[in-house]
């Protein structure tokens, strides 16, 4: 193979290439499987070209093609902050809102449920034992009685820290087990749902009956805004599973999963940093128990009163504008 004749031959492939990772991202996204073809043959060139050692003009040209090649096809990989930038002020916020009809009978049922198990609580003292075992109302009731030894005493910065980690790992895997019930045709997400719902209720109006309130609300108000939130999102995403299961819209049953498994994903991983917040905001906030009591629910009715516009406003004016355009 001469130079020449190689250079004839290939040069058109060098153009399409270099127009295309020299043009605009639209063009790229639309030639994105031509792209991966031609940066493939254009490393081979440039491998045949130092073989032959052929004008180091020629491998000089071909090098920088790679290059821009690589860096398209890897330099992504170097900012993930943007995109998960991206994901919190608009993927995952629009993802919601699309499916707001569903989160809304999720997020009425789990707090109709809490709602009535807690007010049956409050007018009948004693039922919470029929629902829960002494023990563990005991130790619930040791959480928030001021007059605990450990209440009111502080911890060090390694003991927040470590709470945190038991945070996560606890909200997490409440947040999983509710979203895999979604393979079990919904019924496992349903059923994780009410028993959180449940549980919630019972403890709430529990707490209320042996006059802890004071103390129980302050401490959970802050992060139960995004934790309750996020356990309402993996059920429905777990329902949305179920429900794909049976109701396929033409599509085949596999297809139709996949389908959900797709709109799932994206409120799945929204709930699981909502989670991490709210872990955050339980070890290093919420256990500051000597704050004044006015800061501590104004915080926290602040914190749901801001997710709440957020999950209504966040990325709609990126949208509008995509409309325009």
């Amino acid at each position: 193979m001469t130079e020449q004749n190689f250079v004839q031959r290939r040069s058109q492939i060098w153009n399409s290439f270099s127009a295309l990772v020299r043009g605009n991202k639209n063009e790229l996204k639309k030639g994105a499987v031509a792209f991966v073809s031609l940066f493939r043959e254009i490393t081979q060139d440039l491998n045949t070209a130092k073989a032959n050692n052929f004008d180091p003009v020629i491998i000089e040209r071909l090098n920088a093609l790679v290059n821009e090649g690589n860096q398209i096809l890897y330099g992504q990989h170097v900012w993930p902050f943007k995109s998960l930038l991206n994901f919190i002020i608009r993927t995952f916020p629009q993802k919601i809102r699309l499916h707001w009809r569903g989160i809304l009978a999720s997020t009425l049922l789990f707090y109709g449920i809490a709602v009535f198990f807690g007010i049956l609580c409050v007018l009948y003292p004693g039922v919470a034992s029929e629902f829960l075992p002494s023990r563990d109302l005991r130790s619930i009731e040791n959480m928030y009685n001021p007059e605990n030894y450990n209440y009111l005493k502080p911890r060090d910065v390694s003991g927040d820290a470590d709470m945190f980690g038991f945070y996560i790992y606890n909200n997490i895997s409440i947040a999983f087990r509710t979203f895999a019930g979604g393979i079990f045709a919904g019924v496992g997400s349903l059923f994780f749902l009410c028993l959180n719902a449940g549980y919630l209720g019972i403890i709430s109006g529990h707490i209320i009956t042996v006059g802890f309130s004071k103390t129980f609300f302050p401490f959970v108000i802050a992060h139960g805004s995004f934790e309750l939130t996020a356990i309402v999102f993996s059920a429905y995403a777990g329902l949305l599973l179920g429900y794909r299961f049976f109701v396929t819209k033409g599509l085949s049953r596999a297809a139709s999963i996949k389908k959900a498994g797709q709109d799932a994903l994206p409120i799945i991983a929204g709930s699981a940093l909502m989670l991490v917040l709210a872990a955050a905001i339980e070890a290093f906030w919420s256990s500051q128990h000597t704050l004044p009591l006015q800061l501590r629910i104004g915080a926290g009715v602040f914190l749901w009163i801001a997710l709440l516009f957020y999950f209504l406003l966040a990325g709609r004016t990126l949208v509008h504008k995509q409309r325009k355009k």
